[in-house]
Formats: C-alpha cells, structure tokens, sequence
C-alpha cells in the first residue's frame, strides 16, 4: 500500500500580484503590455538598436499560429496552422525605481518553443521546452537609469509535436523585483505530518537565496485560514535551508466538494526589516492508495472520474485566457469530472489555481516523449540535457497544490520496447520526482501491454497508468505487478461529432462527410465505447478509475481521418480539411456531444435524462430511428408525439451496441448504460421521463423544427470585467419560428460587436473545416456556432448584433465593470 497524508501548498499569481512593493520587499507586475511582434527571421533582432518600427504591437500572452491561414501545406496533425517557424518579440521598459541593489528577475511561464533572451543585446539564457516556466535574473543586463530593450526568439519546430502545440509566448509574464536576501523560486514546500479532526501539523521548507553571511536572518510565518482568520504563527531563524512545524486547529479539509484553502505569509527579517515575502494557499487534506482498496482522499472511498486534457482553448489556441481555463473546468465539473490529466505536458499555473480551487484532482505529466523520438523534432532532441532539470523544475513549481496528488513521468513511451533502456530512465525519472516529492505516487501511461509489465518497467513507478487495457485488469496485470495499484491512464478513445447521426448504425473506420456519428460507438483499432471501460471498472473496483481520451475536442489528431501514429511521413493530410480532434465529450467550442451525458450519467447523482438524436428526418429515407436514453435514474419512457413507446428499465433492458477492437473477441456489448427504442420516424416531439421509485423527475423533449428563421444569442456570461482579457462566450443558436432548435442549420452568422470590448475568436465545433478563428463571421454546425467577446479595459457596454441572410437577427448586451 502506498499510504500519503500531506497538505499541500499553492503560490497563486493574483495573491503575489496583490503585494506589490510593500514594506515585505515583495514585488511583482504583469509584464505582458507594451511589446512588438515579428512574424519570421529578423537578423540582429536582438540588439538594443534595432529598428522594430515596422513591428505589430502585440499584448501577451500570444499565439501566433492560430491566427492562421489552415492551410494543406501545414499538418493536419498538428491542426493544419502554421506554428513552425521563427517569431521575435521585443519590448523597451524602463529600470524600475526600486531595483537598484536588487535583484530583477523575468518569468516567462511558458514559451513555444525553445526561447532565447537577450535584454540589451546581451544574451541572458535559453530554454527549449515550450510547456516549462522559467526565470532569468537580468540584473546585470540593464541600465542603471533609462530604458532597456529584451529580445526574445522562437523557433519552434515542424514536425515537432502529435497535436497543435502553438507558437509564440502564449503564457504569462512577470517581473520581479526582489532584495538579494529572498524566498528562492519555488522556495516553500509545506507538507503535513499528521492530519486530525482536533488539529494538522504543518511542516513548512524554505529555501533562501542571497549571501546570509552573519547577518541576523529570521523567518516569520502567519497561517490565515480560508475565512481570513489568523490560526498559527511561527518564527524561526532563516537559514539557506530552514524547517519548522505549525499547527492548524479544527483544519477544514480541502476536497472535491468543499476545496477549502488557507493562506500562508513567509516574512524574511534582516535584523528588524522585513526584506522579503511571499504569500502561499494551501488545502490540507489526506490521499491513500492502495492495491486492494483504491484511492481514498480524506478518508473516503472516491473513484477517479477523469478527463485528458490538451492544453490548447480551442478557438483561442493556446493562449493562455484565465476565463477559458476556467469554463473549460466548470463545463467538465458539470459532466462529473473530478480529476484532469495534464496530457502530456506540465500544464499553466492557471489550471493548477483553479483545480484547486473548483476541487479538482489533477495528475501532472513531465513528457509525451523520451530519448526515442515520435515526431522527428520533438522533445527527445532536448532530452538527455533537459530532462532533469525541467521534471524537477515541474515538482518544484507545482508540488504545493492541493489538487495535484500523482506526477506522471511520461506517455506511451517508445522506451517500453526496451528493458534496459525503458527501466533505466524510468528509475531515473522516478528519482529526480521523489528527491524533491516523496508525499505523492508517480506513475506513466503504458500502452504497451505486457511489455513495460513483463520487463519490470512499470514497477519503477508506483501506480501503473493503463492505455486502452480493460480487459487486462485484475489478474492479468496482477501477475506482473502483484502489488502497484492500477490506473486507466487513457481510456475509451470514441469519436464523434456533436449533432451527427449516421444511419443505419454501423461500425466504420471513416466516413465519406469526414464526420462521425454520435450514437458513441465508432473509434481507432485500439479504442472502444465508454460502455467497455463502465464494465471493467464494475468488475474490478480495485482500479483507481480512469481518465477517458478526452474531455473536449482539441487542435489536431483528427483521428480517424488523415493518418496514423508513426506513418505517413509524419503528415496527416489525407482526410484535409479534418484538422481537429474528434476525441472529445465536449467540442471544440465547449457544446456537449452526446457522450457527455453518457459520462454524466455514471458520474452524476443529480437527476438526469437525455436523449438522442435529433427529430429532423424528413426525406431523408429512413423510416426508423433508433433512439437511445442516457440517464442516472432507475426508468425512462419515451414519447412520440405524446404516445408512450414504453419504458426500459435501466441495468435490465440492455442495449446491443457494435463493439470491435484489438483483443476484444465478441462483436458487440450488450450495454447496461444505455437505453434504447426503435420507432417511426413522424414529425412532432421526442420526449423520455425519467423517473425514481416509481415517480416522474427529469425529462427532455425535442422537437421537429422548421425551416430557420431566427438567430438567438445567449451569452455565458453578462458582466466582464475591465482588464482586457476577460470572456463571454455567446452561444448562437439557429432557430425556427416558432423558438425550436434548427439541428440541421448551416447558416453563416456576421457578428458586429461595439463598445468595450471586442471579438476575441469564433467556431463552430466543425472538425472540418478551415473557416479561420480569428473573423467576424461563421457558418453554424448542426445549428450552433460561436462567439468569443473579449472585454477592453475601459467600464461601459459591449453591444453584440447577430445577422444572416433571411433571418432575424439578434442583439444582446455585455456590462463591463
């Protein structure tokens, strides 16, 4: 049994930011405003006196590629975009007041990729890895008075990564002003001992940077609790490395319910002067994992409901957009997510901040790859002299968030094939975490059963992650590893796209519209209806749980279009224009496909029913239509047109779906998840009840529509707030006359949008198509497309207006406050 009791700690930016050159000596500011970009090579971009005044003006975080043109020539899958190549930006800012005799730091918290800096024509460092955040001191690179100029070059790749990685300096950046004598990076780990009802002692680490000397160092430390309350202090001397306990009273438990998070102030004191600080939250809580039992988190028995996430905002690309990551969150809490894997990548600090604070589990991953290379540029260029310091810079920066409870060392590695090879590097990647984190597991997505078992490869981590293996659980995997629990690493693997029904239903590889059907059956040779999973998991409740391939849609891998792992030169164009994922429960936009309720309703307790597909099947030759009832509750009745079809009792009335991938000796499963009727197709109204004990709860009804006539907009949000960044994402719904969703519509939709704010992006869901993001138009897919406001920086009113050729339009206000 691997058994961990901690809590954990977070630096979050808003919190740093909030202490601004006060008298702790802590200061840092957004460094994203005033810099120009250049989009190919520009010899001798990085001296002081180069002429940019041809430049863009460019506010960050950027992505420089998803402003497009798709093009064939560019992969489809990497997204079809063009985000190899070399980008330059510059900026001149003036020496701060302040930093005389200071230290002047510069954090970027990711750039795409391999990052070169120079400030004043000098050069200050490199990284290549575009998913890392790292800091350059620059103190001695600037003027004592006057302006400075830094210069900073990318050069990502092509061919370079399996999915759409982005271009450009798409996170945030910061500059620090700090005394000599100060927290280091990541300096505060904070674990806990012993967790009770009555008390938690906190286990606070600092590392000091800066010449100690025999001066009078001290460290004071305030614990706040999630009300604001002061509940602990201590003070102890500060040393390069100092350790000391506090103690928390009556602790609230940080969880996936309740995320309740403290707050911790670490004071460096020079004599009487506080010269430095910090501000940390932090959750307590408890994980254990066990062979026999599972995963338990405070105690109690929770099954892993998770989703693999790319890191890219659909439309937005891979700009970091603190508003995107948090819907793209809220709309996974909705589904019953409770756990995100970070695939396959360190994820943004943003992320992290709000999985702990929307009480989401998160598992991070260091690398898709190792020395052995699945695109020919890809990180295993930079592996043998980056990989120590860029995992173990990973667990510095994340190791106090009290939702990240497992690191991942790696996916699908090709090393698997290798015993000495793939148990060398895994032990010394196991190492580097544990050096630094001994209070998590690590573990490694293996797609290559038994192989990494066999060899003794997936013992060098303490939970095996399992890529598309349900039918290996239990006593297979237990003969290799008879004491490591067992995670579903990626699972399912389905395809679709929202609102398509392909009939009569059949198990294909592609399909000629480059869609594929929503009746959640269709997937590569490897993968497999969530049914399968649901099945294996019930059968072995030993298994952690699973994180299904993936949550929403993401740029490139339109898989099961275009090519394959390891052919086709690389390039995917085949199937062009499929450029996207199709993997997703969610689309490219965030509408849920039908496999979102599917997961709901094993995930969720709230009552709940949907229904599938659409009723919009006139001239279309098929007389019946299968529809299926997904639900949490114990019956559904469908009616058609008001008369009943029935009732199917849910774990008794089973229903046959196609099932056909590798090891799997049937051809079909009949599913217990899944209700289903076959019925004549007439136009009117398709309704399920679902009901409990016998008692009417839920229901959802869909009707035929007309012809379109009308456009609505209905915005997520109403109020923005004024810092140019915020989001409203408008949905625009095509609809008939008479207010009835129109599932078949394609109309092409003109935004105009005035006032404080502006048009960030545009989509639509559609995983074919090269209509650009960045415009002010868009064709709806299967009736819906949408509208991506972003707020300016002034208070007033964002007018929308919506118009199409024939039909009403529509109007709709955003405040901005």
């Amino acid at each position: 049994m691997i058994r961990l009791k901690m809590m954990f700690c977070l630096t979050l930016a808003m919190a740093i930011l909030a202490i601004a050159a006060d008298a702790r000596g802590d200061y840092r500011q957004s460094f994203n405003d005033g810099w120009l970009f250049h989009n190919g090579d520009a010899p001798g971009a990085e001296a002081a006196d180069f002429d940019d005044s041809g430049w863009r003006p460019q506010q960050l975080p950027h992505d420089w590629a998803i402003e497009g043109p798709f093009d064939v020539k560019y992969n489809a899958r990497a997204g079809g975009l063009p985000f190899h190549g070399t980008g330059w930006y510059r900026k001149t800012f003036e020496t701060p007041e302040n930093a005389k005799g200071k230290a002047v730091l510069i954090t970027f918290d990711g750039a795409m990729y391999d990052a070169h800096v120079w400030v004043n024509g000098q050069f200050v460092g490199n990284r290549p890895y575009g998913y890392i955040e790292f800091q350059f001191d620059i103190s001695k690179y600037l003027n004592e008075d006057g302006s400075n100029t830094i210069a900073v070059r990318l050069i990502p790749e092509d061919l370079s990564s399996r999915w759409y990685p982005g271009a450009g300096i798409y996170r945030n950046v910061w500059i620090d002003v700090r005394n000599p004598i100060r927290v280091a990076q990541w300096g505060t780990f904070v674990t806990t001992p012993k967790v009770g009802e009555d008390k938690a002692t906190i286990s606070v680490e600092t590392t000091l940077t800066g010449n100690l000397g025999s001066r009078n160092v001290q460290l004071r430390y305030d614990v706040f609790d999630p009300s604001g309350a002061k509940v602990a202090s201590a003070t102890t001397k500060g040393e390069t490395e100092t350790s000391t306990e506090l103690t928390v009273r009556g602790p609230q438990l940080w969880d996936i319910d309740s995320p309740n998070l403290y707050r911790l102030t670490t004071t460096v004191l020079d004599g009487d002067n506080a010269v430095d600080g910090v501000n940390t939250t932090f959750g307590i809580r408890t994980l254990e994992f066990s062979k026999e039992k599972g995963f338990s988190l405070n105690g109690k028995h929770t099954r892993i409901q998770g989703v693999c996430l790319h890191h890219d905002n659909g439309p937005l690309g891979s700009v970091v957009n603190r508003r995107a990551i948090e819907r793209k969150l809220q709309i996974m809490k909705q589904m019953g997510v409770n756990s995100i894997r970070t695939s396959h990548n360190p994820p943004s600090n943003e992320l992290l901040e709000f999985c702990d604070k929307l009480g989401l589990l998160v598992q991070v991953e260091a690398f898709d790859v190792w020395m052995k290379a699945k695109v020919p540029n890809g990180y295993n260029k930079f592996f043998e002299e980056w990989a120590e310091r860029d995992i173990k810079d990973m667990v510095r920066r994340d190791r106090n968030h009290p939702s990240v409870f497992m690191w991942s060392i790696g996916n699908e590695i090709l090393e698997q094939s290798s015993k000495e090879d793939g148990n060398r590097i895994a032990k010394q990647l196991n190492d580097y975490v544990k050096s630094l984190d001994t209070t998590r597991p690590t573990t490694c997505g293996f797609n290559w059963y038994p192989g990494p078992y066999a060899t003794g490869m997936a013992g060098q981590v303490d939970i095996a992650g399992m890529n598309y293996k349900p039918l290996a659980y239990g006593e297979p995997v237990n003969g290799y590893l008879p004491n490591n629990p067992v995670v579903g690493s990626e699972t399912s693997s389905c395809t679709s796209s929202r609102g398509v029904y392909h009939l009569p239903i059949e198990k294909y590889q592609t399909h000629e519209s480059k869609q594929v059907t929503s009746y959640d059956l269709i997937g590569p040779p490897w993968a497999y209806p969530p049914d399968i999973e649901f099945d294996a998991l019930e059968k072995h409740p030993e298994v952690l749980g699973e994180y299904i391939w993936t949550g929403f849609d993401y740029l490139g891998e339109p898989t099961p279009y275009g090519g394959k792992d390891n052919s086709t030169n690389g390039y995917w164009n085949a199937d062009w224009p499929s450029r996207s994922s199709y993997f997703g429960a969610v689309d490219l936009c965030g509408f849920p496909k039908d496999r979102f309720y599917l997961y709901q309703s094993q995930w969720t307790d709230e009552p709940m029913v949907h229904v599938l597909p659409h009723w919009n099947w006139e001239n279309t030759g098929h007389e019946m239509i299968p529809v299926y009832a997904y639900t949490n509750c114990e019956e559904v009745e469908l009616f058609v047109n008001g008369e009943s079809a029935g009732r199917r009792v849910k774990g008794k009335d089973l229903t046959k779906i196609l099932v056909k991938f590798n090891r799997y000796e049937s051809d079909h499963l009949m599913s217990k998840y899944r209700l289903s009727w076959e019925v004549p197709f007439a136009p009117g109204s398709l309704r399920v009840v679902g009901y409990n004990d016998g008692q009417p709860v839920p229901e959802k009804e869909i009707k035929t529509a007309g012809t379109p006539a009308q456009i609505k907009l209905v915005p997520d949000r109403s109020e923005l707030s004024a810092d140019s960044s915020d989001l409203s994402y408008v949905t625009v719904r095509i609809e008939d006359a008479e207010g009835n969703f129109c599932p078949l519509a394609s109309n092409l939709v003109r935004f105009k949008v005035e006032g404080e704010g502006s048009i960030a992006a545009v989509g639509n869901g559609n995983a074919a198509t090269t209509a650009p993001f960045i415009a002010d138009h868009r064709e709806a897919f299967n009736g819906l497309c949408m509208l991506i406001v972003k707020s300016g920086n002034q208070v007033g009113e964002i007018k929308v207006l919506a118009e199409s050729d024939g039909l009403k339009s529509d109007v709709t206000s955003l405040d901005v406050k």
